[in-house]
């Protein structure tokens, strides 16, 4: 059975930072594509940041602007989001979301398997 599983939300201050974590189980970790989404209220869910497993290469949006940073530990099959500099309008539902079948990029449709996701909540 395919799980993600995502942790390390919370609530911060402007200006602060969090590292969410998310563990992949039930597939392929290897040569799978995992990544992060938020979806804040009344908005749509966009992607953030998406890593190929099987090489470490990242993917981001332009928007992104250096603030987000993907990473994994493939020994624990889990990939990591650290968020600095984070801002108010950063508040949102933060999911992960994994693509076994190795395409990789920072867009939903190519995303089967999704988790459950963490709440971040950003303070000014």
């Amino acid at each position: 059975q395919v799980q993600v599983a995502e942790s390390g939300g919370g609530s911060v201050q402007a200006g602060g930072s969090l590292k969410l974590s998310c563990v992949g189980s039930g597939f392929d970790y290897i040569g799978t594509c995992m990544g992060w989404f938020r979806q804040a209220p009344g908005k749509e869910r966009e992607g953030l940041a998406a890593i190929y497993t099987g090489d470490g290469h990242p993917y981001y949006p332009n928007r992104v602007k250096g603030r987000f940073t993907i990473s994994q530990d493939p020994v624990k099959r889990t990939v990591f989001l650290q968020m600095d500099s984070l801002k108010p309008e950063d508040s949102a539902m933060y999911y992960c979301a994994a693509n076994p079948g190795g395409s990789c990029g920072v867009w939903e449709r190519l995303f089967d398997y999704w988790g459950q996701g963490t709440q971040v909540t950003v303070s000014s």
